[in-house]
């Protein structure tokens, strides 16, 4: 006999991903991409969460939509619920506490085990969409601060498409000149810091281009979408195959 739990009205999304209202392309690998997972995912867009709220003015009056989207989420049936933006680090205790099923906000959640990973005298690296604004604040969001684990911090401020796609929301974009960007700014980046051990992109929207960085630097780079993958494994775990 196996019984089956009802209660929804759609079943088989274990992700639920929280996404900031935007209109540039989301191509395979980003969050907002239907192919980026090779299992299906709930989508929930946070209407007026832009780039402009979330990640240059750090607005917590979103706290309330995202927490009331996150409830609709979890009342949906997904299992752990994400979002599609690093800077929301910060609302992490708000919505741990709104929700009864794990959440992970941002990639700087991996922060302290890339850190425990790493030879000593190593630092991660983190590459961040823009760095001026990413601050103490959203490493104690994620549960950790500079003061314990030394990283350091690089921006897409420095480069010339990435960021200016994103903050000003642009529908046409070109992929290999945006690719030879971030490339550009990694190299550089690993170049002033040689004592980074590992890259974590806090950007979300950076993933897609992870293949192509990591061959560039010749580091390990993490993204939230191999946290994502990682969580949703622990809800499907698959036996062994082999010969007792």
């Amino acid at each position: 006999m196996r019984m089956v739990k009802g209660g929804y009205n759609t079943y088989g999304f274990t992700i639920g991903i929280l996404m900031l209202e935007s209109g540039f392309p989301r191509i395979p690998g980003d969050l907002g991409n239907a192919c980026t997972f090779d299992f299906p995912v709930r989508l929930r867009v946070v209407k007026g969460a832009d780039h402009r709220r979330v990640v240059l003015e750090g607005d917590p009056s979103l706290v309330e939509p995202f927490v009331v989207a996150a409830r609709e989420l979890e009342a949906e049936g997904v299992k752990a619920i994400t979002t599609n933006c690093g800077f929301l680090a910060p609302f992490q205790p708000n919505l741990q506490a709104a929700v009864s099923v794990p959440v992970l906000t941002s990639s700087l959640l991996l922060v302290p085990l890339i850190h425990r990973m790493l030879p000593h005298g190593k630092r991660v690296g983190i590459l961040s969409v823009d760095a001026g604004s990413l601050t103490e604040r959203h490493f104690c969001g994620a549960g950790w601060s500079s003061a314990e684990i030394p990283v350091v911090v690089g921006g897409m401020e420095h480069g010339r498409i990435f960021r200016r796609f994103i903050k000003e929301d642009h529908r046409l974009v070109d992929f290999d000149d945006v690719q030879a960007d971030i490339i550009e700014v990694a190299g550089r980046f690993v170049a002033d810091n040689p004592d980074i051990g590992a890259i974590l992109f806090e950007c979300t929207n950076m993933a897609p281009y992870a293949a192509a960085v990591q061959a560039a630097v010749g580091l390990p780079v993490f993204d939230i979408q191999l946290l994502i993958e990682m969580v949703y494994n622990t809800f499907h775990r698959q036996p062994y195959v082999g010969h007792i």
